[in-house]
This record gives C-alpha cells, structure tokens and sequence, in this order.
C-alpha cells in the first residue's frame, strides 16, 4: 500500500509541474497538436557540437509497448561511438541516443499485461533513451528492486547483463578460473569483478588507467596499468596465462589476448574501443585499428585448443531475437542484487543538459563505474551555456570556443 501511493504521488508530482513558457497547462509543453518533451538531439554525427537539447513530440504507446516516464539514463561507450557514426549501419540522423533507461511506467499499450500504471522499471530501447518519456516493447521491460534507485537501475541492464552472458553464457566461467578484463575501473569492468566474485576462487586480472587504481584495487586481484605489457606481468603472475579474455579495445590486443589464453581458454571482443582516439571519426585510426587485429587462422585454434567469440548485447536483443533470453538473465541478476552481492557502481550523475560534458568524460575514460543522465537534476550554472542550448533537431552549429573549456568541469559526484 505505501509503494502504491509513493508511486501516485510521484505522479501527480510530475502531472503538477509548473509548465514552461509557452507550455501547455497540464504540466507538458504542446507542439502542435501533440504533447512535447525535452530529448537529447544527435543533429549528424561528428563531434560534441552535433549533441543539443531540444523539444520533440511525445511518444504514445503502439501495441505491446510500455509508455515510461524516464528518471535516469545510461551513456555507454556504445552511445560515443553512435555519436561518430563509428558504427556498423548507423541510423539516420537527427535521432534521439541511447539504449537503456529507468523510470516509472506511465502508460499501457493494447496486449500489454504484468505490469501497471506506477510501476518501477528498467528497459533497454534500440534508440531514443535520452529523453523525457520512452515507449519500449514489453519484452524489453523489468520491474526494479524496492530499494534500487533509479540511477542504479538505469546503470544495471547494459552493464551487467553484458557481463554476465560473456562469463556465463559463452566463457562458462567456474570456480577456479581466471579472467583478464580490460577497463576495469568502466561500467562493464566493475560489473565482471563483482560477478567474478560470486564464484570461488576466481582471479580477477585487469588493465586500468593509473589514476583508477586506488578506487578499483580491491575488486580485482591484480590490477596493471592500461599501457603497461600487461602480457608479461600476466604471465609472471600465472605463466600458463588465463581461462576467460574479455576485450572491449580490439586492435593490437587481439593478439595479445589470445596469446595469454590456456589451453581450452575463451577469447571474446565485445567492444572496439581503440578506434576512437578523437572527438570526430577517423579513418586512419579505425584503419590502424583493424589493421593490428591478428589475423585468425582456424587450424592454429585447433592446435592450440583455444576459441574466440565475440558479444554483441544490442544485437542479441533488437536483431536476433534474444529477448526471452535476455529476461531470464535479469531474473538471475535481481536475485544476485537483493542478496546484495552485486551492486551498479554509479560514477556520477549528469542533467540533460549536461550530456556534452558527460560524453567527454567517457571519451577521456575519466569515469569510475556508469555515468547517468539524471532527467530531473537541474544542471550546475557553468555548465547551462551555449554548448547546449535548446534548437530544433537536425539544426546544424558550429563548434563553440568555450567547448574546449567544458571538457575539463565536472558535475556534482553522487
């Protein structure tokens, strides 16, 4: 009974804010005939200057979907890479980013059932994350845990069921193995170490920057700095090198993955991290990249008894089907949360406004954990500047001076 009134009043919270200028009178601004929202806006890809915060009709809920109210976002390194157009069949542009969300359920589509106005959820979304209000397929829906807060649920679904599959699912991890992960100190990171220690006797290696070290040290069992030769002081350490790779950078540490792997040992890439190395695609970087990549010869893995696989999350669910799947890997991991032997590391919350700042801190690896767009926070004064002013979508502006200068603030810690 308390919960269903705590969620009621959190709506009539949200159905009684005063609307802005030129808003409508119930609460919502009005673009045209539809209600209107505010959305983070990619106009083309490129770099920081093609993000602005804009207004965008609000979406109603098709047959099937779920209408949600957003509370907090999830920015992955996917979500950079979107931004570039550093990937494979990049939609067209403007469009809304992200892929993942948490808020409270707003309204039901026709054939929806197990769930109800006011209820908590998470979802992933192929797209359109960043904004106000979402509607998502209900296969792609979970109910949260009583005492995870939104943020946390908007930094659990990407991040741990990605981790947990490539343990579980494709590497099958058991008691005794050892597991190299790159990024430690990142959002997919710390979701392994702390799954990697649910079973026994599990070593943890990983690769972070140096700063991260002291914050992360007690997660993972051995910790080397992210250009060091990692592959040497793995095999210091363990001279027959580990069970289970996971790679999120590609290039060079293909190789050097699948050198470190004992034999029967598992190698997965789910990520290409290194092709970013500025704020706009490059050609000669991506070509770089790919062109360090080994070259894979089937006869040496069947000599060496080793696999290699790769992970794709997104794909699993909006392209081949996986949804059943995925649900079940949830369930798994809210049992795993309410008996509080995992937990999603939040590094900081961002407003909407702010997305910019928060791109270029998961750019610059700065981050301890996830980053979240916080729908409600109301962003800190240096930061609500001319970077992200409010224009209509598909708007094109050059980049500013001052953009330069937003790359080094910081918004408030959680």
């Amino acid at each position: 009974v308390e919960k269903a009134e705590e969620t009621e009043q959190m709506i009539e919270k949200e159905a009684s804010k005063e609307p802005a200028e030129g808003g409508g009178g119930d609460g919502s601004h009005r673009l045209g005939d539809a209600q209107e929202m505010r959305a983070v806006v990619l106009a083309g890809f490129g770099g920081l200057n093609k993000l602005r915060l804009s207004r965008r009709a609000m979406p109603e809920p098709q047959d099937g979907e779920l209408k949600i109210r957003v509370k907090a976002c999830g920015l992955n390194f996917i979500d950079l890479m979107v931004r570039q157009g550093n990937i494979d069949n990049p939609p067209k542009t403007p469009l809304v980013p992200g892929f993942e969300c948490s808020g409270i359920v707003e309204a039901l589509g026709d054939s929806v059932k197990g769930y109800e106005i006011g209820d908590r959820v998470m979802a992933f979304v192929n797209y359109n994350a960043w904004a106000e209000v979402v509607c998502t397929p209900v296969e792609f829906v979970y109910k949260i845990p009583e005492d995870m807060s939104f943020a946390e649920a908007a930094a659990f679904p990407m991040n741990f069921v990605t981790a947990y599959m490539m343990l579980f699912e494709v590497a099958n991890l058991r008691e005794g193995m050892s597991v190299l992960v790159h990024s430690a100190g990142g959002g997919v990171g710390q979701a392994v170490a702390q799954l990697c220690s649910t079973v026994p006797n599990v070593t943890v290696f990983g690769t972070a920057s140096t700063f991260k070290h002291e914050a992360i040290k007690d997660s993972v069992t051995h910790l080397f700095d992210r250009n060091a030769d990692y592959v040497q002081e793995v095999k210091r350490i363990s001279a027959e090198g580990v069970d289970i790779v996971l790679d999120c950078l590609c290039g060079d540490n293909t190789g050097k993955g699948l050198s470190l792997l004992k034999p029967l040992g598992t190698y997965i890439l789910y990520g290409s991290s290194n092709m970013v190395t500025g704020e706009t695609k490059s050609f000669f970087s991506f070509a770089k990249s790919w062109w360090q990549v080994e070259k894979v010869n089937p006869i040496k893995l069947y000599e060496e008894n080793k696999v290699i696989a790769g992970f794709s999350l997104l794909n699993l669910l909006f392209k081949q089907g996986r949804a059943g799947l995925i649900r079940g890997v949830v369930d798994k991991l809210i049992g795993l949360y309410n008996q509080k032997k995992i937990k999603p590391v939040v590094d900081s919350l961002w407003a909407l406004e702010e997305v910019k700042e928060a791109m270029q801190r998961i750019h610059d690896r700065g981050n301890i954990g996830k980053l979240i767009l916080d729908v409600e926070k109301t962003p800190t004064p240096l930061m609500a500047n001319d970077s992200t002013e409010t224009s209509e979508a598909g708007e094109e502006e050059e980049d500013h001076e001052g953009d330069s200068e937003n790359k080094e603030r910081m918004p408030f810690i959680q």
